[in-house]
């Protein structure tokens, strides 16, 4: 058995976001993470491992120093590592960007008893969208937003978070799993986990590697394959000071229902 963990570097939005003329952030020039969600979901499959024994593998799909995040996910307990790297999935939107991931799940191979694991969305789009996306083009069963995941024999229970509860799915292996920061608390690299992380092997993927799958063709993968675009990109005015009311008497009451009143609020 082994879980397979799609994870994602992004921009470190708590700093400077810069954005290139086509609407596009400019990731170069700013500092890069491992996005939080994605990082539940490689807790997750460690725990999994913890139990049971099985292999864990990171994937990931970017930039050269992009081997710099994985070999950190190999230094928390992952087995192996695959970057996904090549000019020709630059500018990839979701769409494009669930094909290219799923053929490099394809080429590292899902056998029954396996499970490949997301985080519930990105920092960076907020979309949500590539989870489900790689496991309709896996033709796998997928369950989403899990906050509690238990595994006895080819079955997995599930604790799915939903807006107002929660739901317990029971799904076969192979499945699709997307995780959310409720799930539990990412454990840190131990000091050993960084030494053998640079003993541990880093495979890249390259559209060379890839191209033969049924998925990669030039119209589908990259920026000219993305069948979203941005058209604009802006930063949404700063609100103005808040107004505050001291005092708990009636008097404090009767002049915040006036001010609401007068917005039509009330």
């Amino acid at each position: 058995m082994k879980v397979i963990v799609c994870v994602k570097q992004v921009p470190d939005t708590s700093g400077k976001v810069a954005v290139n003329d086509d609407g596009t952030l400019n990731r170069a020039s700013m500092e890069t993470i491992t996005n939080p969600d994605d990082m539940n979901a490689v807790e997750a499959a460690l725990k999994l491992k913890d139990e049971t024994g099985c292999k864990v593998i990171v994937v990931t799909m970017g930039p050269p120093p992009a081997e710099g995040m994985l070999r950190e996910l190999l230094a928390m307990g992952a087995d192996e590592a695959y970057l996904i790297s090549g000019r020709e999935f630059g500018g990839s939107d979701t769409y494009a960007t669930s094909q290219i991931v799923a053929a490099g799940v394809n080429k590292i191979g899902v056998e029954k008893d396996d499970i490949v694991m997301c985080g519930r969305q990105a920092i960076d789009g907020d979309t949500a969208q590539v989870g489900p996306q790689i496991a309709e083009k896996l033709h796998l069963p997928q369950v989403t937003y899990a906050a509690d995941i238990h595994k006895e024999g080819e079955n997995i229970t599930v604790k799915r978070m939903l807006e107002d509860g929660y739901m317990t799915i029971k799904v076969k292996t192979p499945c699709l799993l997307t995780c959310i920061k409720e799930l539990n608390q990412p454990r840190y690299m131990s000091v050993g986990g960084i030494f053998e992380a640079y003993d541990k092997p880093v495979t890249v993927l390259d559209y060379e590697a890839l191209k033969n799958d049924p998925l990669i063709d030039a119209s589908t993968i990259g920026l000219k394959g993305s069948p979203t675009n941005i058209l604009v990109s802006f930063t949404p005015p700063q609100k103005g000071a808040g107004m505050m009311l001291e005092g708990a008497d009636m008097g404090t009451c009767e002049k915040l229902a006036g001010i609401l009143a007068g917005k039509h609020i009330i």
